[in-house]
């Protein structure tokens, strides 16, 4: 599957910052991770800092798939509603998954703070705004129940909107657990690290079969190389599904857009996150150079040519909500891309095993928070390896 296309920002900015080699020998490994995205990089740091033996293999370049066109707003907030999540699974497992994001947001932000870039890490404000008048209801319970759990959030009435920012909106819940990143920065640095503890990575390293044994599972390369492992972890994004007998999300299509860098944020002064209660959701966010992220129009994938041919007319749309937000930003369009994305039907991730897979775990950070439900799945995944219990596997649990 193409995960992407257009012209995502982060690896034009950056350029191609480590190139690995192809496998071109057999080799062996405790562990070897399908996928070096940023949920692989997670992964690898991980297991690297545990001391475990991994490899690590990617059909393309390293962190060139979904994870350079994420648009990278960390964020504790559930593409479902803490209360709406209380009725789907109940209320220890949704209060402890919110809880779980906020954690990850701060883990994320220590684990920066040891590497040897700053992968462009802010520490932002959220705000979430009511998308219609009938959402206020919503959002006022949301607002309670977040509280209730120890979350600290602000009920914005439309007043205090208006006079923070250059639009206007019913409500909105403003927290100051959220931040930004420069996701592809943020894959490569970790790959550094894990390396120089031993991680062995290959990209342009196709898997093409896997054979599954009483005590291992053998990976075969599109080389003819084999990896002989003694568990394997997917974290190979919304790829993964190929991996699996059973369809475990829905695929959706979104459309981003970076402007050239802006000289002043009149109406938007504090640079928050933006998004809102409307499904599929607009969001926004700033850059450290000063430009501006607009994403969202999100449909349902059908085919990659057909979510393609839609970028630019979705991009329009996306850049005339933010004139109508925004009346004094002019923005002037740098890039844009379309991306494709899972969605589960409870909005949590899928982590653990599977009968589906002997000897493997998967790391499925489906939906809007696949950064933060990286983090969570390396802690669970990690611990299940060495054999110590992880109370939080329940939640992430495929059979749930």
């Amino acid at each position: 599957m193409d995960l992407k296309s257009g012209y995502p920002f982060w690896p034009i900015k950056n350029g191609l910052i480590a190139s690995y080699p192809r496998l071109d020998t057999d080799a062996s490994c405790e562990v070897a991770i399908i996928g070096g995205g940023i949920t692989g990089a997670i992964m690898a740091d991980a297991l690297s800092k545990a001391g475990i033996d991994a490899i690590v293999v990617d059909r393309r370049d390293i962190a060139t798939g979904s994870t350079s066109a994420s648009t990278a707003l960390l964020q504790y907030e559930i593409d479902t509603p803490l209360v709406d999540l209380i009725d789907l699974i109940g209320r220890d497992h949704a209060v402890r998954s919110y809880l779980l994001c906020v954690e990850a947001i701060g883990k994320i932000e220590r684990l920066i703070g040891t590497l040897d870039d700053d992968c462009g890490f802010e520490r932002k404000q959220s705000l979430y705004l009511a998308s219609r008048k009938r959402d206020v209801a919503g959002l006022r319970a949301e607002y309670e129940a977040r509280r209730t759990y120890g979350i600290q959030l602000d009920y914005l009435e439309r007043a205090q909107i208006e006079a923070r920012y250059s639009f206007s909106a019913a409500g909105a819940l403003y927290s100051a657990e959220a931040a930004q990143v420069d996701v592809y920065r943020f894959a490569h640095a970790l790959f550094r690290a894990a390396t120089n503890r031993g991680l062995r990575i290959y990209d342009r390293t196709q898997i093409t079969a896997i054979e599954h044994t009483p005590n291992s599972v053998v990976l075969t390369t599109d080389g003819g190389c084999q990896i002989q492992a003694r568990q394997v972890v997917i974290a190979a994004g919304f790829e993964s599904q190929a991996y699996l007998k059973h369809k475990v999300g829905a695929f959706k299509s979104t459309y981003a857009l970076i402007s050239e860098p802006v000289a002043q944020f009149t109406g938007w002064e504090d640079q928050c996150l933006i998004w809102e209660s409307a499904r599929p959701y607009f969001y926004l966010r700033t850059t450290s150079d000063g430009r501006v992220i607009i994403g969202g129009e999100d449909d349902l994938f059908d085919n990659e040519l057909s979510r393609d041919r839609r970028l630019n007319s979705k991009c329009k749309r996306l850049l005339k909500r933010f004139e109508r937000m925004f009346p004094q930003i002019k923005l002037d369009v740098a890039y844009s891309w379309a991306g494709t994305f899972g969605e589960t039907k409870d909005g949590l991730a899928y982590i653990g095993a599977t009968e589906d897979f002997p000897h493997g775990y998967f790391a499925l950070g489906y939906g809007g928070n696949g950064i933060t439900y990286s983090m969570i799945a390396a802690d669970i995944i990690s611990d299940l390896l060495q054999g110590k219990p992880n109370s939080d596997a329940e939640i992430f649990r495929f059979d749930r």
